[in-house]
Parts: structure tokens; sequence; C-alpha cells
């Protein structure tokens, strides 16, 4: 079965959203630790990130965030976020710190491959990776490798990134470990064409607009996802 992973960010009501998103079919939920200059992400996880600090997520309040949505869902929960943070707080104390807390894995989406190699985490390729930095990721990867469809930061297109045929079969050559296709989708038919070429789809600007509307809104917009995510 394909996969299906949500993003969303870390806040005082994610807990219960997470469990929504469980409840509607999401396999894996994403985390985003907020961070003040998030250079992969568009104007609505932006957002998100600027309310998140301002209602005091910081580190700590994260890992607390964490660690209350691991007691209500059993999926893999994987905080995303960028490398100044963990910079700040420690790298081999955030990773502890996080699966003490219930992380199967992190996102890193700024650290290279070749930097902090003891720090196992999703690797991401994009379109511009070339062989060498694909054949790295896919050999480092902690158990599936992100594909970033589109050059640019998140958020939703009008269709999935014609770019994303290319990079499947680029990294297939390299690797066999699954392939999650994440950036611009955010429709239940975009999710349908990613998979029929990736192993799963993230999607997490369009999940964090609906997550705003409240639990049950969630749950019904990651179940339309995952009636064309099979």
């Amino acid at each position: 079965m394909k996969k299906l992973v949500v993003y969303l960010m870390a806040g005082r009501r994610t807990p219960e959203l997470a469990e929504a998103a469980v409840e509607g079919g999401a396999d894996i939920v994403e985390l985003g630790f907020p961070f003040s200059d998030p250079l992969a992400d568009g104007p609505v996880i932006r957002r998100a990130a600027e309310r998140a600090l301002a209602e005091g997520m910081r580190t700590g309040a994260c890992l607390e965030c964490l660690a209350e949505t691991r007691e209500r869902v059993d999926v893999p929960l994987v905080p995303m976020t960028y490398a100044a943070l963990l910079e700040a707080h420690g790298y081999e104390r955030f990773a502890a710190d996080a699966r003490a807390a219930g992380a199967t894995s992190l996102i890193v989406a700024d650290l290279p491959v070749d930097e902090q190699p003891e720090l196992r985490r999703v690797q991401l390729v994009a379109p511009t990776s070339n062989d060498e930095r694909i054949r790295l990721a896919a050999e480092n990867t902690d158990g599936w490798l992100y594909l970033v469809t589109v050059t640019g930061t998140t958020g939703a297109r009008n269709g999935v990134s014609p770019a994303l045929a290319g990079l499947v079969g680029r990294v297939r050559s390299a690797t066999d470990v699954p392939l999650y296709a994440g950036f611009g989708i955010s429709t239940p038919e975009q999710a349908r064409q990613a998979t029929e070429l990736a192993d799963g789809v993230v999607v997490g600007t369009r999940a964090v607009e609906v997550a705003e509307e409240g639990p049950a809104a969630l749950r019904d917009y990651v179940r339309s996802l995952r009636t064309m995510v099979s």
C-alpha cells in the first residue's frame, strides 16, 4: 500500500489534530518544529510557524507536544525542522530527546547529507540533486527518501511537477528504499498522480490550512486523500 504522510505544525492543538489525521488514514505524521527563518517553507507554513512561536512553541514545548502526540497515536512521528534549532539544542541531545518523546526519525530540511552523518534522519533529494548527492542520500537515509518535487518553497500548486517522473527514475536507479514525494501536493488527484510514480506522498501546506478548521475538517480532508492513495 502507498503511504500517506501528513505534516502538522507543532502547537497546543496538535496532538488532537494528529489523532484526527490518523483516524482519516495518515500513515505517518510529520511535526514541524517552528523556526524563525524557515527557508524551505512557503507562506502558509511560515505563518503557522510564526503563530506557534508566538504561543511559546520553543524546542522544549515542541518536544512536549511530540510526547503528547505519541500518547494519542501509534504511527511513526517525524519531527521536521532546521539545523540551527538542532545546533542550539545540541545535535546528540536533540536526537536523544526526540527519541525519548516518541520520534521515529527526523527531517532536517537544510542539513546537507555529508554534515552530521551520525544523526540518523530522512534525507531529501530534489530535481537539482546530482547523481552523487542522490547516491549519498540513499545510502544514509533513515527508512525512506523525501523527494522534493519542485525547486523553491512548500505550497500548493496547480498540478504535480513534471520533474517528478524524471527524479523518481534517477533515484530508482540508485536505491530501492521507499520514495515519498512532497512539496506542492494538496489535492486527492495530485496525490493519486504522485503515487503512480512514488511509494507515498507528503501533504503539508493544505493540511496545515485545513487543520485551522479543526480536527473534524482535517479528518475528512485526510480521508479524501486516503481514498486516492492506495
